[in-house]
């Protein structure tokens, strides 16, 4: 359901439920989160890279299991994508998303919780849940911050989808590109000093959400932490 290869430093975590698209049930979210708990485990690990098998990233979640909720379930659902995203911006290393095929709903959330998005030529990208009777929650939150209000506002108003290159045009995505391109960003991260770049994580995700002061007085006392 889950795949996990640890080689150099480097965890693969793989969606691996290919004839259903990838999509999200409760055992898949659960699968996931215990493949992200295990890999923070790591003491050497330098990097995360999260994909999936067959022919799409993840389809969003599933279908059956989205029709058979009910007010006192639906919110039960949603928390676990969210622990599922919260898992992976809590990992100390940075976290790269290889997207393929279809990025859809739940699977978009998944993506913009990783810290770089790397997209195949081709690859749609959608956040249809309005079409559902349902709205965008939980980490779709991440998405003005991502690409700005106005394009994060026309995915989740719309439901219409992108393509890979309006998605690296509007900031979704960093880069176009296949498994070469993957590979050269995460040999450029194994590069990296190990703390420097686990700080450096942190950092970002500070500069995210705390005000511009409070922002660099951490940034000092990290630097200072840096040097000892």
């Amino acid at each position: 359901m889950v795949d996990v290869e640890i080689a150099g430093g480097v965890a693969r975590i793989l969606l691996n439920r290919p004839e259903k698209a990838n999509a999200l049930d409760t055992p898949h979210l659960e699968a996931l989160l215990r493949a992200l708990h295990r890999t923070a485990d790591i003491p050497d690990l330098r990097a995360v890279l999260l994909g999936g098998r067959g022919r799409v990233f993840c389809g969003g979640a599933d279908a059956n299991e989205l029709a058979a909720l009910d007010a006192s379930s639906a919110a039960g659902f949603v928390q676990r994508i969210h622990a599922v995203c919260a898992a992976i911006r809590g990992l100390a290393v940075p976290v790269l998303a290889r997207l393929h095929g279809a990025v859809i709903g739940a699977g978009l959330e998944i993506a913009a919780a990783c810290d770089l998005r790397i997209a195949a030529e081709g690859t749609r990208f959608a956040m249809p849940e309005v079409r559902l009777g349902i709205p965008s929650v939980v980490e779709a939150a991440l998405l003005p911050r991502l690409m700005g209000s106005g394009r994060a506002a026309w995915l989740v108003l719309t439901g219409e989808p992108i393509d890979a290159r309006r998605a690296c045009e509007w900031g979704l995505v960093e880069q176009l590109g296949g498994e070469d391109a993957v590979n050269d960003v995460v040999e450029a991260l194994l590069k990296n000093d190990r703390e420097a770049l686990r700080m450096q994580k942190q950092l970002l995700q500070i500069w995210e959400e705390a005000p511009l002061a409070e922002s660099i007085e951490r940034s000092i006392e990290l630097f200072a932490r840096s040097k000892r």
